[in-house]
């Protein structure tokens, strides 16, 4: 994708498994095997500063473990995390106050991610409180003060508590928060998702504002293809813990190679009312405690062969610049479907 020298934050050969097995004892009794759950398993990827990166796929497919490795809040199972080239891998690593200062964190919920017992003005200023960016608190109320107005709301809403604003509202809060340190890095985990669709349109307005104005990155969580289309500059799609294609947005978009990233886009209402023929996404993501042999999508894949069952394939680079995880693209096996390109651009 990118040179990892240009990435504010990379991402190397990332795993998280959970170990869902039952206690030892039941296992011996019960004869019951040890069961992993395989949440990220592989992930590449670079980040360049300045830009957007996204991340979409079904649910459960791993996206918001993948934001909370980043963050910290989960420790990988194996690979690497760098940030401006320096490893920050574990949660110990985080114990560096610079690092947890510049990365920060947007969650989805804006009704639970907020205190109800604090004040908006505390809110906000926690962080700075815990970085030493404040000297005293008349400092701490002017800085409050422009950053509710930098996210649309009044200086004197910070008398106010959560449970006195809307969803938008909150999560306006929660933005203003997360910016309160002077974050180079926000991971975005889903942040419209459970807003009205009008709502969400001023939200990622003011997060493309805040971007070109505070210079940030984002690594940006959705499921929803309308959204990363209008937020991303690279897209990566997941499905079951690894990604079957990334690249550039636009190009992914616009020629899309993964047979499951076709389906995906599949879903984008067309708006000509052309009534092209679709083919909707069949079956459900398998359980990835038990995942298939080969290809992991290769039961719900309408061009699958034999290899398909039986190797997984790697993530290949095309001339494109797109990567693509598919045995039926490297061997050349699918054309780019007919009007894909128009349909995307008109949605």
């Amino acid at each position: 994708m990118t040179n990892l020298n240009s990435s504010l934050v990379s991402v190397k050969g990332i795993k998280k498994h959970f170990d869902l097995s039952p206690p030892f004892l039941n296992r011996l009794i019960e004869r019951k095997p040890v069961q992993f759950l395989r949440a990220v398993d592989g992930l590449d990827i670079d980040i360049p500063r300045g830009t957007t990166f996204s991340l979409v796929g079904e649910s459960g497919c791993g996206k918001s473990t993948v934001a909370r490795l980043v963050v910290g809040l989960y420790e990988p199972t194996q690979g690497e995390i760098s940030f401006e080239g320096k490893d920050i891998t574990g949660v110990l690593s985080y114990v560096n106050s610079d690092i947890r200062r510049r990365i920060q964190m947007i969650f989805q919920d804006p009704y639970a991610s907020l205190n109800p017992r604090w004040r908006v003005r505390d809110i906000i200023a926690e962080p700075m409180r815990c970085f030493g960016l404040v000297i005293d608190p008349s400092s701490e109320q002017r800085e409050v003060a422009r950053l509710l107005e930098l996210v649309g709301l009044n200086s004197r809403d910070g008398e106010k508590f959560p449970h006195e604003f809307s969803g938008g509202q909150r999560q306006r809060i929660s933005i203003a928060r997360a910016i309160s340190s002077n974050p180079d890095f926000l991971v975005c985990d889903e942040p419209t998702s459970a807003l009205d669709v009008s709502v969400q349109a001023q939200i990622l307005n003011l997060m493309k504002d805040l971007q070109k104005e505070l210079g940030l990155t984002y690594l940006f969580i959705s499921h929803d293809l309308a959204v990363v289309y209008f937020m991303s500059d690279y897209i990566g799609v997941m499905y079951l813990g690894k990604l079957v294609e990334t690249g550039p947005a636009r190009k992914v978009f616009a020629n899309p190679a993964h047979p499951y990233t076709r389906l995906l886009l599949d879903t984008i209402p067309d708006m000509n009312m052309q009534r092209r023929d679709r083919q909707p996404v069949a079956g459900e993501v398998p359980n990835p405690i038990t995942p298939p042999a080969g290809c992991a999508f290769h039961p719900r894949c309408p061009f699958a062969f034999d290899r398909c069952k039986k190797e997984a394939p790697t993530l290949h680079k095309m001339v494109s610049g797109v990567g693509v995880a598919c045995h039926a693209v490297q061997e050349g096996l699918l054309s780019l479907p007919s009007a894909m390109s128009n349909q995307v651009e008109q949605s």
